[in-house]
């Protein structure tokens, strides 16, 4: 429900009126019969430091971050509170999840890597990473994310591929082992011994160009994952489940991510349900 008397959240960003956020929480909330409520909150840059710092003032007992300003935000509360982000805000240098302790001190971490990692699980069951091969496309944030989340469950190596080779070298330094990087142009000479392809750029999001890969050299057992979640399938993963490999969508990182601020905010520990990922995929649609 969205109770103004009740505990008070938010997603910000710039712009953040995308943002489905609201959806995923205002669910939870009326399932849950938690009074509170969970809004969008427009925030320019410029404002990021004055809003986090203000989080009480504004009534807020925390919030989702957004693009652009993930890592503006973990350099913000690292100063003010640096015992307050957790160990995966830190690992990745960007939050996406903020809150308010008892005492009124700021936290923050970043829960994009559980909710890939829950989400990969969770659409395919039985799989284990130890001694995979993981091609990760993007040298970005989202990219980092994934690639942490993989590296977390032993697989044996995972090759950043990105158009600019030295982003991608950057963050196999600072990730470190297994994390190798290569140019794009090498890709197609990887794909064969890789178990798992994950997109990790916003190719083939609605407005954006598409994925043009050829993914016949993939095993027939590989999977391929997309983190883009608008179109719900992406020409990517039509053409993966075509050939008749496992995909695994976008949608269920962003529901899964939500899991543990909402426990922050509000007290409860919700189940990403059926139920909530057809509300958001009907939305999609809409």
């Amino acid at each position: 429900m969205n109770d103004e008397t009740g505990t008070r959240a938010c997603v910000i960003g710039w712009p953040v009126e995308h943002s489905r956020s609201p959806l995923i929480h205002g669910y939870w909330l009326r399932r849950y019969g938690v009074a509170g409520r969970y809004d969008r909150r427009a925030v320019q840059p410029e404002e990021l430091e004055d809003f986090l710092l203000g989080l009480a003032g504004e009534g807020l007992r925390g919030g989702n971050v957004t693009i652009p300003h993930k890592e503006r935000a973990w350099e913000i509360i690292s100063e003010a509170n640096p015992e307050g982000i957790g160990r995966m805000g830190n690992r990745l240098k960007a939050v996406n999840t903020v809150w308010l302790d008892e005492v009124g001190r700021l936290h923050a971490d970043n829960t994009d890597v559980h909710g890939f990692m829950a989400n990969f699980h969770d659409r395919l069951g039985d799989w284990n990473g130890t001694g995979r091969h993981v091609v990760v496309l993007g040298a970005g944030g989202a990219a980092r994310a994934v690639i942490a989340g993989f590296v977390d469950v032993g697989v044996r190596n995972v090759t950043v591929v990105n158009r600019t080779v030295e982003k991608a070298e950057k963050m196999a330094e600072e990730l470190g082992e297994p994390v190798r990087a290569l140019p794009l142009e090498k890709l197609g000479e990887v794909m064969p011994e890789a178990d798992v392809f994950v997109n990790a750029t916003s190719l083939g999001m609605t407005g954006q160009p598409s994925l043009d890969l050829d993914l016949s050299p993939l095993p027939d057992d590989a999977v391929v994952a997309d983190i883009v979640y608008v179109p719900l399938e992406t020409d990517l993963l039509k053409r993966a489940r075509q050939r008749g490999l496992r995909t695994v969508d976008g949608l269920g990182m962003l529901l899964h991510q939500a899991v543990p601020g909402f426990e922050k905010w509000f007290g409860v520990r919700p189940d990403v349900t059926p139920e909530l990922r057809r509300l958001v995929e009907a939305d999609l649609a809409s």
